[in-house]
């Protein structure tokens, strides 16, 4: 059984997460910190749990997402897995970070999700679900024997992922979130990218986003 363990990083809110497996293999997930207070904070968890990274991953390639990604592949040795719809993201990141108070250092993905759709990490095993429509790139980390998915920002408790960003396309969005996640099940606990966890469940019933496609198809934010 694979648990679970949430940091809140940098000025935006961001989350990161770690999931590891009995074993002590961990997935470090958007280690998007920006202080050393921040990482020292997610060392020590690692730590104090016996935990083994095995891989970061990156939910998409904005900035607020990457800001110890690069610290972490090299303190730990491991890979970085990104879907590669992401890559002009990611490499336009230090430039486009710093125009938001981050510093990125440059980053190259090591896995691409879009080919190897399954991290594994102990006995267990997250699949890679795009869901392209905040960034072309993004993806929800899905653990289907836990019941857990890591929703980036793709979904979010009782809103969505902005699409007036980089890569960002609003109907596109809705759809990924239609017909990829609503589908893996109501009981299913959302872990998103900023803000507190849900359920698919919660979404369904409560999300206005969603509730005006099952109300009417996809709407575009303005009427044109």
């Amino acid at each position: 059984m694979a648990k679970i363990a949430r940091f809140v990083f940098n000025h935006f809110g961001t989350n990161g997460y770690l999931l590891w497996d009995a074993d002590g293999s961990a997935v470090v997930v958007d280690p998007a910190f920006t202080s050393a207070a921040e990482c020292q904070r997610l060392e020590e968890f690692i730590e104090q749990h016996n935990l083994r990274p095995v891989v970061v991953v990156a939910t998409h390639a904005h900035p607020d997402h990457l800001g110890g990604v690069g610290y972490v592949c090299k303190r730990y040795g491991v890979p970085l897995a990104m879907h590669s719809a992401d890559e002009e993201l990611l490499a336009v990141a230090p430039a486009y970070g710093a125009s938001m108070g981050f510093d990125i250092a440059p980053l190259k993905a090591d896995i691409d999700l879009a080919k190897d759709k399954e991290i594994r990490f102990g006995g267990s095993v997250a699949e890679a679900i795009h869901t392209p429509g905040h960034s072309k790139g993004g993806i929800c980390l899905y653990v289907a024997a836990d019941g857990l998915l890591i929703s980036g920002d793709t979904l979010f408790a009782g809103s969505i992922g902005r699409t007036d960003l980089p890569g960002g396309d609003y109907d596109e969005l809705m759809k990924s979130i239609m017909e990829k996640i609503l589908p893996l099940g109501g009981g299913v606990k959302v872990f998103p990218g900023h803000g507190g966890e849900t359920t698919l469940g919660q979404e369904m019933g409560t999300n206005p986003f969603i509730g005006e496609v099952l109300d009417g198809g996809f709407n575009k934010p303005y009427e044109e």
